[in-house]
């Protein structure tokens, strides 16, 4: 038996509060990754580059934050959804399993926000499994639109028997979106205590990871004070049997 331990966060570009007081969280991310101990960290928010951060924070790292966040003996993908004015900034994911392949999609509903998913195929023991990492938007009928843009792309490009991941930020105040996700075949593991967002103090649930072909085992919010200062979320881990 396999289990999968597989996180995702969203690091809010590495950095935390606005204007002069904003302070570089990077570094200690780096170790929050590492404490994570997951198979599989799906991240959203990553910066790739900023040219006025970097000018500003003294210890910028010169990789980009999807390598310099990676742990040792892991494989960085990154993507970028949004490229802005001094830089540009998307999705990674970092693996302890072997990385076979990589793609990406434009997931953008209209020209305000810049959205995209992430595909990245794994290979653990013998198994290929698919993993999609996302970012969706902040108006409710774009997430659903995005939703069946994902349902459309997973039956394209993943083959029906192979086991699949949907990990990231759904922005989904509720789970409003778990029916649509249902009838794209995937599944969760539901439970009413787990909040991930604001991360200083947890409301509600924004960050999912979702499986088909494999079984759900449970799910964990780290929890303490370290983790409210790092990003506006809250990381969250789900366990599968593969």
């Amino acid at each position: 038996m396999t289990v999968l331990r597989v996180a995702t966060y969203n690091i809010h570009k590495g950095v935390q509060g606005f204007g002069p007081v904003r302070r570089l969280e990077i570094h200690n991310l780096g170790h929050a990754v590492e404490q994570l101990d997951a198979d599989l960290v799906c991240l959203q928010e990553v910066r790739k580059l900023h040219r006025r951060e970097e000018r500003y924070f003294t210890r910028w790292p010169e990789l980009p934050q999807a390598e310099f966040l990676c742990p040792e003996g892991y494989e960085a993908v990154y993507q970028t959804n949004a490229t802005t004015r001094h830089g540009e900034h998307g999705n990674a994911l970092l693996s302890r399993w072997p990385v076979v392949s990589h793609g990406h999609e434009d997931m953008s509903d209209h020209r305000f926000e810049q959205r995209g998913l992430l595909h990245v195929q794994v290979q653990v023991g013998r198994r290929e499994v698919h993993v999609v990492v996302l970012h969706l938007g902040l108006i409710a009928a774009s997430r659903e639109r995005q939703v069946a843009q994902l349902a459309r792309y997973v039956e394209r490009e993943v083959p029906r028997r192979a086991p699949l991941l949907v990990a990231g930020d759904l922005n989904d105040w509720g789970g409003k979106l778990r029916p649509l996700m249902h009838t794209a075949g995937l599944r969760d593991w539901v439970d009413p205590r787990v909040r991930t967002y604001p991360s200083r103090l947890p409301l509600t649930q924004l960050d999912y990871v979702y499986a088909r072909g494999l079984k759900p085992l449970g799910i964990e919010v780290p929890r303490g004070r370290v983790w409210g200062r790092m990003s506006d979320h809250l990381p969250l881990i789900a366990s599968f049997v593969l």
